[in-house]
């Protein structure tokens, strides 16, 4: 890149955020939130660094064509999802070549259709007897971003709508077809959020309102196909603005549950589907005590940490049940074992667990005997799939590992018979010639982390190699190791990645969530740091080629780890980072503020408000060598605004003391997941990966 060519200049206007007990901090770059997403000012600046990044990475389009050739490479293109049985139909997704998004349909039940003869059929390009649910590459055209929340059929399969978002910002909007004529009902329900139950009548729909300025889920709202949605009845409304709302059916299809929840507490409301506006409580909401139900063979099952079962038990309740005491204990708590789900059979449980930081599925017969199913890796992801019938003897099960594509497989209960349905097929990839590893390492406060890395075969530990090191560790979300087909072309290079499953997830279940949260937080950034000390201590990777990648509050522990060891890293990647935690946090009016109370601390409390002070990556910088830096954002993005990373590279630029390149890439068309369509995201990962290997001087390699 020309020396002349140089990032553009954010100008400093003088802004004081003040905290409700009195602090203040000034923030010259506040101007940069325009919450109309139409300041010319801020457009202009956002268009100014897009340029810059175009200038900064002209010099890699070769390498970002060759990456795009292999990501691409490495997909089926015409591939369909493993159909699954409802009502009487076969349910798929499949692409097209070359199209960015799915064709969703259904065929009829009938004798010798089956999972497998469906997708035999679609390999070799017969659709015949197919219906066409929703052709969303037909939807999308027009739009420079689309994508389709959920979709749902009415009970007499006459009615199908569906949830669609045009702008990235997760604001959908519902369109209502009859099936049979293909004519689009005239009436469009905007602000919504993607959940769709069709009560029991096939006529009215089921759905949550968001709020206009926050975009928290507010009111659960019946709409009758066909009528004026400004008459759709009001079902129930959260009026405590820390709560989301979910709504959903019960296995059985007799409720709907409207599920509201916070980061410490939940609250179940269950009505008839015959009868919705009929609510009933399942057990009232109290701080501290989360649960989730739902209803099967007469009876209600409860997942819960009621009674101090920190890593959750299940418990059941009778018809009717309104109330704690109605709850009996079924499956115990074990402090050695996280339970993170449940599905109900007729004649089996089939219970999704965490044990020694990995998932695993444990079978519950109703005559009490148990066994779990097996995995074949040292490190894996495993979970529960499409199980539509609760009738059935066979349980779906997904399953992946950072060197084995998505697979998915179904065991007989009875028999133990296990099939294969289908392993994501990615031409010109042998799994043979990977290798994947379980790791543990030494936190600084003698906390043992887990680690799962990959590497191709002939890889050496002799510490020259390159190394990219992905992490998140919030809100309990655990990263397990799946297989991607984009981190192939880093290992085909003679790179390792590794996945550090750092506290503030829930890897080793809730006691490691909650040592990462809170006043707790900095275990996670420390976590992180020392899981890098560990690989290069160990040979994985030099000392001077570490990457690290995070995204949303990964890129909160992106910012952070550049503020407290930027020497250890050579390049971080960090998307649609949360980077102004304060400023954020302190503002009810912003999507998600409210909600995030529990998970970071109200920064209206003195207590909080100086430790994520301590923290905040933003708030934190100074003037310091940092790394290089690609950071990306969506001008729509309702989850982290696009202000957050705008303000903190504009900081960054004031204060930076190296010469390592920073840029900022703005999707002006797009929110937190990026742009849509399939191949499109695969542009912006070589875009990044080509930055990547540049800098840690792997770009020519391979």
């Amino acid at each position: 890149m020309p020396d002349t060519v140089l990032p553009p200049d954010a100008p400093q206007r003088p802004h004081v955020v003040t905290a409700p007990f009195g602090a203040t901090r000034h923030d010259p770059y506040y101007w940069l939130r325009d919450d109309t997403r139409s300041d010319p000012a801020v457009l202009g600046y956002l268009q100014a660094e897009n340029a810059y990044a175009d200038a900064v990475l002209a010099p890699l389009a070769p390498l970002q064509e060759t990456l795009y050739a292999e990501f691409t490479g490495r997909i089926q293109q015409d591939d369909a999802s493993v159909p699954f049985r409802e009502h009487g139909w076969w349910y798929y997704a499949r692409f097209e070549a070359g199209k960015d998004y799915p064709i969703h349909a259904r065929r009829a039940d009938a004798p010798g259709v089956d999972a497998a003869s469906i997708l035999a059929a679609n390999a070799a390009g017969d659709f015949s007897g197919e219906q066409v649910l929703l052709d969303v590459n037909a939807l999308a055209a027009g739009h420079a971003y689309f994508s389709i929340g959920s979709y749902e059929v009415s009970p007499d399969g006459r009615l199908l709508a569906w949830t669609e978002d045009t702008s990235g910002r997760r604001q959908y909007v519902i369109r209502t077809r009859e099936l049979d004529s293909g004519t689009l009902l005239p009436e469009a329900v905007a602000g919504v959020a993607p959940d769709l139950v069709w009560a029991a009548d096939a006529r009215t729909l089921l759905y949550i309102e968001n709020d206009p300025e926050t975009l928290l889920t507010v009111r659960v709202k019946a709409h009758v196909a066909g009528t004026d949605p400004a008459t759709d009845a009001l079902l129930y409304e959260e009026e405590d603005d820390s709560f989301y709302l979910g709504i959903d059916r019960s296995r059985d299809e007799r409720f709907l549950l409207i599920h509201a929840s916070s980061t410490v507490s939940d609250e179940v409301r269950y009505a008839p589907l015959e009868a919705p506006h009929a609510l009933a409580v399942l057990a009232a909401r109290e701080r501290g005590l989360e649960y989730d139900a739902d209803h099967h063979g007469g009876r209600w099952v409860i997942r819960t940490n009621a009674d101090g079962a920190t890593n959750f038990k299940l418990v059941t309740a009778a018809d009717g049940a309104t109330a704690r005491s109605d709850w009996r204990d079924w499956v115990a708590h074990d402090p050695q074992v996280f339970i993170e789900g449940f599905e109900l059979f007729a004649d089996f449980t089939a219970i999704a667990e965490r044990r020694g930081g990995l998932e695993r599925l444990r079978l519950l017969h109703a005559d009490g005997r148990e066994e779990s199913v097996a995995a074949d890796e040292p490190a894996y992801s495993m979970g529960l799939d499409v199980n539509s019938e609760p009738d059935s003897d066979w349980l779906r099960y997904g399953y992946t590992s950072l060197t084995t594509p998505a697979t998915v497989y179904e065991v007989n209960v009875r028999t133990g018979e296990r099939r294969l349905l289908k392993r994501q097929p990615v031409p010109g990839y042998d799994p043979a010639d990977y290798v994947t590893e379980r790791l543990w390492a030494s936190a600084r406060d003698g906390t043992r982390i887990p680690v799962s890395i990959v590497y191709r075969k002939g890889f050496r530990k002799d510490g020259r190699a390159a190394l990219l090191q992905y992490g998140y560790g919030s809100y309990g979300l655990s990263m397990d190791p799946a297989f991607s087909p984009t981190v192939v072309s880093l290992l085909d290079r003679g790179m390792a990645y590794a996945i550090a499953h750092i506290r503030g997830g829930q890897e080793l279940g809730r006691p490691w969530y909650e040592d990462g949260k809170l006043l707790n937080k900095q275990n996670t950034f420390t976590d992180f740091i020392d899981v890098t000390d560990f690989l290069v201590r160990e040979g994985y990777a030099a000392p001077d080629r570490v990457a690290a990648y995070g995204g949303s509050a990964g890129g909160l522990l992106m910012g952070a780890i550049a503020n407290m060891a930027p020497e250890k890293y050579r390049v971080i990647l960090s998307q649609v980072p949360f980077v102004d935690v304060v400023t954020t946090m302190l503002d009810p009016s912003i999507p998600l503020t409210t909600n995030e109370y529990d998970e970071w601390g109200n920064p209206e409390q003195p207590e909080y408000y100086q430790y994520m002070l301590g923290y905040s990556p933003y708030d934190n910088l100074r003037a310091q060598a940092y790394p290089a830096m690609f950071v990306g954002t969506g001008l729509w993005d309702s989850q982290v605004q696009y202000w957050e990373p705008a303000k903190y590279v504009a900081r960054l630029r004031d204060l930076n003391q190296s010469r390592a390149p920073v840029v900022l890439r703005t999707n002006m068309d797009a929110g937190h997941g990026g742009k849509s369509g399939r191949f499109r995201r695969y542009r912006e990962q070589a875009e990044m990966y080509a930055f990547l290997l540049e800098q840690l001087d792997v770009a020519a390699a391979g």
